[in-house]
């Protein structure tokens, strides 16, 4: 007698319980980015906003702050990357979407002289795209929400006068990350 490859009705339901569970599992694990690069990004808004105010020479010099976080996403990706046995197409379309994202805006802080470092109302812009399609894969509406409200940050700071611009962000990261990031950490499905 051949040993038989088929699930019984019990052992199928059993497995996807513990796929959609390890599903959820990681994409609350994802809360982690929103947190840390909310904060991050929050801080330096508000700090480049401040020393702007008190009249420091190098403003942006407060963006150094980010070194350290990229060093700990990564750390941080490769950790749970390694950890998990495989990954969804989520999960692939994600990584993809927010390494785009930072290869954009790397880019755009090296050539950003080329436009006078007026970075602030395209970084929004650009930040909607994957903020949006995350809400939209993961339906979860307060990141399609956020992903909006990215898009309306960025016009708003066209029209502001650039002293401003880094207050919409900071505005703009509390609603668009740090919300959502929360909720999700939060989720209980």
């Amino acid at each position: 007698m051949e040993p038989s490859n088929e699930l019984t009705a019990n052992q199928s339901l059993e497995l996807i319980s513990r796929m959609i569970s390890e599903a959820k599992g990681r994409v609350q694990a994802n809360s982690f980015y929103y947190l840390l690069w909310g904060w991050v990004i929050l801080l330096a808004n508000l700090g480049m906003f401040t020393l702007n105010r008190v009249g420091f020479e190098r403003p942006y010099l407060v963006w150094l702050i980010t070194i350290p976080a990229w060093i700990l996403s990564l750390a941080w990706g490769f950790r749970h990357r390694s950890a998990a046995r495989t990954s969804t197409h989520f999960e692939r379309v994600s990584t993809a979407l927010w390494v785009s994202l930072g290869v954009v805006i790397f880019t755009l802080v090296i050539f950003g002289y080329q436009i006078n470092f007026q970075l602030g109302p395209i970084i929004l812009m650009i930040s909607a795209i994957p903020t949006f399609t995350s809400g939209v894969i993961l339906k979860f509406r307060p990141l399609i929400i956020g992903g909006v409200l990215f898009w309306i940050a960025g016009i708003v700071s066209f029209i502001l006068p650039r002293e401003f611009q880094p207050l919409v962000g900071a505005v703009a990261i509390a609603c668009c990350y740090l919300v959502p990031g929360y909720m999700l950490k939060n989720r209980r499905d």
